[in-house]
């Protein structure tokens, strides 16, 4: 039998968010308290993703509360309500642990989660699945993935190509700490043994390559890599490499190896950025494709820890073209009197528009605090047209996300605001803003669920 999960629902701004008819323009500036909230109560990484989807009228999403519980939240764009699960209770106070969502094709929504090392599950993926398409409110029983992981698990992310009979796939960093990768033939039941994807040769032991992910749903897996931390490397680059049929690319064609020769080397990928050259470390942030399919990069170059740069890449069919957005300031963890900042290279963020990669979110400060601007090119990348989406805010704001396949009646970029403040991954107060104005938000429902029993781990 599958346990009912405890239901949590929040009428958010619904006299402004009825049918796509806002009270003020889409993106007309405004303080980020003005903004409707997805929860009050919630933080998350940028390495777990897609965090926020959208399909048939409602836009879900999800994140790590304070208590470190993981929560799954849909909000219906006709009515305004958002309604909240709790997908595991007390699970970690880490952001990084947030879920990651893929639809499977009988139209149920699939979740992974995973805890960023320590606690009771420290080296295993988990999920859960809708019970039935289109009901948020009911949820299959937790299943572990055995995929016989070691320390240094976490970020998970799915994605489902059609075009490989529904093959799912799903990566994540494991494995000694580099980017995995294993896939499922029915629909997350059993999964293959994982794959390491992207390393150094000789799998040097600490060096731990971040990675990005975006696909077209079909038969394509855009990856982004770098060398490593960024506190870690004396250069830190960004590479690029496709997977499609079986095997991986570089963005001209050219075939790098095959699924059973993987882990990709850096000298075999594609160089997006080659820090040996400027001698300024980078961090990627986001991957995604052009109607021809055509990979659009925005990641950060870092020429001081105070001193972090927005940076943007296409791949213009014969050579990648790269651009400076803005200067994103210095880092944006809190650092307590006397200490030192422990991540330095933590940027507020920025964040592609899936549907059309020649829009930007970037987060930066202004007038002394971190406010979502968006960005606009109409020559590929070359200038920039921005425009405040939140101004004047009382709090920072960070880490935007575009929601995949957003639609015209739902929110396009949602982010943290940083209203009790972020010291550490571990010792946060945000919550989740969303770019639709607040006029009204009703009150918390609280109604009691019996706790889910996780079920069995699936295996190879």
């Amino acid at each position: 039998m599958c346990q009912p999960l405890r239901l949590l629902a929040c009428v958010v701004g619904v006299s402004s968010i009825l049918s796509g008819q806002l009270s003020t323009p889409l993106h007309a500036a405004q303080p980020a308290e003005a903004h409707a909230d997805f929860t009050t109560d919630g933080g998350w990484c940028w390495f777990s993703n897609p965090r926020a989807v959208s399909r048939g009228g409602r836009t879900y999403t999800g994140w790590v509360t304070a208590d470190g519980s993981i929560q799954a939240a849909e909000l219906d764009h006709a009515s305004g309500r958002v309604t909240t699960v709790n997908l595991h209770e007390r699970y970690q106070r880490d952001d990084h642990d947030n879920p990651s969502f893929v639809f499977l094709p009988d139209g149920r929504l699939m979740v992974f989660y995973s805890q960023h090392g320590g606690g009771k599950h420290p080296n295993v993926i988990q999920s859960r699945t809708t019970v039935r398409p289109g009901d948020f409110t009911e949820w299959a029983p937790e299943v572990a993935l055995a995929l016989n992981e070691k320390a240094g698990l976490t970020y998970s992310n799915p994605h489902l190509l059609s075009a490989e009979n529904n093959t799912l796939y799903l990566f994540w960093r494991g494995g000694g700490f580099k980017p995995n990768m294993s896939k499922s033939t029915d629909g997350g039941k059993t999964w293959a043994a994982p794959k390491i994807v992207f390393s150094r040769a000789g799998i040097p032991p600490g060096n731990r390559p971040y990675a990005q992910y975006a696909s077209n749903g079909k038969d394509r897996i855009h990856l982004l890599f770098t060398d490593g931390h960024p506190r870690n490397e004396t250069s830190n680059s960004v590479y690029y490499a496709c997977y499609r049929a079986g095997a991986f690319f570089k963005a001209d064609g050219t075939r790098i190896c095959g699924e059973n020769e993987l882990p990709i080397r850096p000298e075999q990928a594609d160089c997006v950025y080659d820090a040996t050259r400027t001698g300024v470390r980078a961090w990627v942030w986001d991957v995604a494709f052009d109607k021809n399919d055509r990979p659009v990069v925005a990641y950060t170059r870092l020429p001081e820890e105070t001193d972090h740069r927005y940076h943007y890449a296409r791949w213009d069919g014969r050579q990648w073209l790269d651009t400076e957005l803005c200067a994103g300031g210095k880092w944006f963890p809190q650092t307590k009197p006397g200490k030192k900042e422990s991540e330095p290279h933590y940027s507020s963020g920025l964040s592609l528009d899936h549907t059309d990669p020649s829009v930007v979110y970037v987060s930066r400060p202004v007038n002394g605090v971190r406010e979502i601007e968006r960005g606009v090119t109409a020559d590929g990348g070359k200038s920039w047209k921005f425009e405040a989406v939140t101004s004047n805010s009382k709090f920072d704001n960070i880490r935007p996300i575009t929601v995949r396949g957003h639609a015209p009646d739902g929110p396009t970029v949602l982010w943290l605001n940083l209203h009790g403040g972020y010291v550490h991954y571990t010792d946060y107060h945000a919550g989740v803003k969303m770019d639709h104005p607040a006029r009204t938000v009703g009150a918390l429902i609280s109604v009691p669920a019996t706790k889910p029993e996780p079920q069995k781990g699936t295996g190879k």
